[in-house]
Parts: C-alpha cells; sequence; structure tokens
C-alpha cells in the first residue's frame, strides 16, 4: 500500500497534467481563431482591390459633347437643304394648274391650223403667229410639248385611247396624237392621248 505521502504527490502529478492539457488547448483553440481572423483580413483586402480594379476599368459617364454638337451641326445642314429644295420645287410648279388650263387654247389653236385649207391666207398666217407666240410664252415658263408619234406606248407619258390598223407603223407603236403631252420643268404635266397602231389591217 502506498503511504500517504505518496498519495499526496500522485495526485498533484495529475493536478499538473491536466492544466498542462488545458492550457495546451488553449493555446491550440488561439492558434486557431487568429488563423481565421488572419484569412478574413486577407480576403477583404482582396476584395478591396478588385472593387478598385472595377471602378478604374468603368467608363465615364458623361456624354461626348464633341460628337453631339457634330451630329447636331449635320442635322440642321440636311434641313437647310430640304427646306431649300422644297422652296425650289414649290417655285418650279406653283404654276402647274394655271399652266394647264392655257393648254386648253393651245389645243385650240392648233386644231384651227390644221384645218385650214390655205397656209398662206394672211387669216391663217396670223393665227400661226399667234399659235407660235403662244407658245414661247409657254416655254418661257417651262412648259414645253413633246412628240409622240411612232414612240413605244410609255403608261407613264401616254394616254391611249383606241387601236387603229396602220399600213406605216407597226404594231405596239403610236400611229396617231389626238392631244399632245406636255412637260413642265422636266415634270409631266399633260399625258399625250395618243392612237396605238396594231399593225397593217388583215
Amino acid at each position: 500500500m502506498m503511504s500517504e505521502k505518496e498519495l499526496k504527490e500522485s495526485a498533484l502529478e495529475e493536478e499538473k497534467g491536466t492544466e498542462a492539457t488545458s492550457q495546451a488547448a488553449a493555446e491550440s483553440q488561439k492558434e486557431a481563431v487568429d488563423e481565421t481572423a488572419s484569412a478574413e483580413s486577407s480576403a477583404e483586402a482582396a476584395g478591396a482591390e478588385e472593387a478598385g480594379a472595377a471602378t478604374e476599368e468603368t467608363p465615364s459617364a458623361e456624354p461626348d459633347w464633341k460628337d453631339m454638337y457634330a451630329r447636331m451641326l449635320a442635322d440642321f445642314d440636311n434641313y437647310r437643304k430640304r427646306v431649300s429644295r422644297d422652296r425650289e420645287e414649290l417655285v418650279k410648279f406653283a404654276a402647274s394648274e394655271t399652266v394647264k388650263d392655257m393648254l386648253v387654247t393651245a389645243d385650240n389653236l392648233a386644231l384651227a391650223l390644221g384645218q385650214a385649207k390655205d397656209p398662206e391666207d394672211p387669216f391663217v398666217k396670223g393665227v400661226q403667229l399667234a399659235y407660235e407666240s403662244f407658245l414661247k410664252a409657254l416655254k418661257d415658263h417651262g412648259a414645253e410639248p413633246f412628240g409622240s408619234v411612232g414612240e413605244e406606248l410609255d403608261p407613264n407619258r401616254h394616254e391611249a385611247i383606241a387601236t387603229l390598223p396602220s399600213d406605216t407603223v407597226e404594231e405596239g407603236k403610236i400611229s396617231t396624237e389626238v392631244k399632245k403631252g406636255w412637260m413642265l420643268n422636266g415634270r409631266l404635266l399633260r399625258a399625250a392621248q395618243v392612237v396605238v397602231s396594231s399593225g397593217p389591217a388583215k
């Protein structure tokens, strides 16, 4: 059996071992906490660096005033040209309806001359001079007649009112001009009324 003294010494040694174990466990726990804090600090630093880099790469939100000014000038120049072109068109064709009404007089003078039996008759010569003077006045305002006989039928310029056989004009072409067509400053003012040939009579 152990003596009382030996029992006390054994108890003291057990207490010292327990204290050493507790101290080692505390130190181990402290090291784990320090490592966790260090890792969190590193992650925060990396996140801050990435945020800073993203901020530097983000383009400026301020508009390009120079480009906007250039575009505005181009739009204004296009608008000015369009308005000028529209004004010219208005001036050139403002009298189109008036000139079209005057064409009736030109048609009547041409019809009268076509029915004259003696071209040397002074009255006929007077009508001829009036007709030529009238045509000149129309031309000064941009209106001119165009010929159609012998041409292919063009729906944009001709109005076919009949189809008749012809020994001199091939099929599909205009053989007779009933009413002259007119242009005003390069634009169709009145379509010509024509007769289209169906070829030689069978």
